[in-house]
């Protein structure tokens, strides 16, 4: 009798039948898939042989040892800045660049830093402190063991605090600027670091030439230490050729397409042998970000205001005051007049030293003291770089009669100081003397100087003076002096100038005790109140008393 008959005559339910068969097919294919799976892993990749990893090696070439070498000397500088008054729109510049729509024009932009995150405002009553300041990134290289570093104007133009980061180094460092050049959007700021610093080594940008290697360093969109390549495309890139709103009568870039981005601002452009030839400033783009064509001001600019700035603060630029025509080919309107070179004199400001030298609307200069001017951009730049008070020979031609002129040089600043388009809005004059600000620096702050009309609401008394910076690790440090207190006295004596610290501290001597009055801003309190019909509150600020004891040294 079969399997099968037996069941029946058991009368076993169609349900056991059916688990019965379901259990003999997985039985099935259990050896059947067991049986497959060995046969693969017999006949797989047995004729390859396993990868091995060589030994590392060191494959060197100029631009990594130039990258090693420089490594040191460029920093990365992180900027804290008043949040614009609208912040809705998307910033071209900031982290993933550019205006998505793809609609905006080829124009040369700074490469302004990139932004941060903004915050939100809490509550809807007054913004936040985050949503008040706009943190943004750029670059910088050391050109002094002490903690000089050149940078862009615009990289910390308006920054209410500046914190620099050098490679290798996880301490960050607080920075003040020494001095600000507008005209050439370059700034000297300074750290206090904790040993001596590598600076750069600077080459002579006028021995740069076109399709030179050029290789810049930076934090493009804060990713620090970035190394990129290319070579110079253009030298004497000047405001005629750019024609954009953010060249000034003193820049003439070198033209590179290694590519620099937002936060390549104030960098620098080096040659192969790890030079510096230029600092990276602008670049033209429809993106927002690298296109093959950024500009570098030259670093023979950068050492001349560098110099004025460590020596006096300020940039002093000559000026003989003139108006020079736009021409479009200069070489060939030259040719035209019958000179290999020259500039054309278009206006003569009355009452300047042209007009009192004789120069007249025009003129064609040709050369400055014996050399040759080349073009309009030639003679801006040289009468800058003249000395103040002295005075220079102009070779002219007026309608075909060679002359001689003799010119005294004044100074730039002075002579258009009421121009708030020329400078950077602070007259040589208005700006505090070397000896005022290094002076006061033996208690560890540098001074904005006497508070404004706008700050005398905030000391009961309407006298002070405003702390710009502190030192990192000083005396004003450590008893918690902090940037933008107004001392109001010092040991109970009034403080209304820099010179009333100055008599102060040369009456103390180490060991003294020292008590500073303050008056501190509330943070975050200036311009709140946003609900409907509610007005402003009044500007406050919180009396404290800071004292320590003057070190030895």
């Amino acid at each position: 009798m079969t399997f099968l008959a037996k069941l029946r005559q058991q009368k076993l339910t169609p349900s056991l039948l059916i688990l019965s068969t379901l259990a003999v097919g997985i039985l099935i294919g259990t050896v059947l898939t067991s049986r497959w799976g060995s046969a693969s892993a017999q006949t797989g990749a047995t004729d390859a042989t396993p990868l091995v990893l060589p030994p590392v090696s060191n494959i060197g070439n100029e631009f990594t040892q130039l990258a090693k070498k420089l490594e040191e000397s460029v920093v990365a500088i992180r900027v804290e800045v008043p949040a614009p008054p609208q912040t809705a729109a998307a910033n071209p510049f900031g982290q993933g660049g550019g205006n998505q729509g793809g609609d905006i024009p080829d124009f040369f932009r700074r490469f302004l830093p990139n932004p941060g995150d903004e915050g939100d405002e809490e509550g809807g009553d007054a913004p936040s402190e985050s949503a008040q300041v706009r943190q943004a990134s750029g670059t910088g290289f050391i050109v002094d063991k002490n903690g000089y570093i050149m940078t862009n104007n615009h990289v910390v133009e308006n920054a209410t605090k500046i914190t620099v980061s050098l490679t290798n180094d996880p301490a960050e460092y607080k920075a003040r600027v020494i001095g600000v050049d507008c005209e050439s959007d370059l700034a000297v700021i300074k750290i206090e670091a904790r040993k001596p610093l590598k600076p750069v080594t600077i080459a002579n940008s006028d021995s740069v030439q076109v399709g030179d290697w050029a290789v810049a360093i930076g934090s493009p969109f804060g990713l620090a230490s970035s190394v990129t390549a290319g070579i110079v495309s253009a030298i004497g890139r000047g405001p005629d050729q750019l024609r954009s709103p953010e060249t000034r009568q003193f820049q003439n870039f070198i033209q590179t397409d290694a590519a620099i981005n937002p936060g390549n601002s104030g960098g620098p452009l080096l040659n192969i042998k790890g030079e510096v030839i230029g600092v990276n400033t602008m670049i033209e783009t429809r993106s927002g970000g690298s296109e093959g064509i950024g500009f570098a001001l030259p670093i023979n600019m950068g050492v001349r205001v560098y110099n004025d700035v460590i020596r006096d603060g300020y940039v002093t630029r000559g000026s003989v005051g003139v108006s020079l025509g736009r021409v479009s080919r200069p070489e060939t309107a030259m040719r035209a007049f019958g000179f290999k070179n020259g500039a054309i004199i278009e206006g003569v400001r009355e009452g300047g030293p042209a007009a009192e030298g004789g120069m007249k609307s025009g003129d064609i200069v040709l050369q400055i003291n014996g050399k040759a001017v080349k073009d309009s951009q030639d003679l801006i730049a040289r009468v800058a770089d003249l000395p103040v008070g002295r005075a220079a020979t102009f070779d002219i031609d007026r309608a075909g009669k060679p002359m001689q002129l003799k010119i005294t040089i004044q100074n730039r600043g002075e002579m258009y100081k009421d121009d708030p388009t020329i400078g950077c809005g602070v007259r040589p004059e208005a700006q505090q003397s070397k000896a005022q600000t290094t002076s006061d620096l033996r208690f560890g702050f540098r001074p904005r100087g006497p508070i404004t009309e706008q700050e005398k609401n905030l000391v009961p008394g309407g006298h002070g003076v405003v702390i710009a910076s502190v030192e990192t690790d000083s005396f004003a440090a450590e008893v918690g002096l902090e940037d933008n207190d107004i001392v109001e006295s010092i040991n109970r004596q009034p403080v209304a100038s820099v010179d009333d610290i100055n008599k102060i501290r040369g009456t103390l001597k180490p060991g003294d005790a020292v008590a500073f009055h303050v008056y501190r801003p509330v943070r975050g309190f200036v311009g709140g109140g946003r609900g409907k019909n509610r007005p402003a509150p009044t500007q406050q600020a919180d009396s404290i008393y800071l004292a320590g004891t003057l070190p030895e040294k």
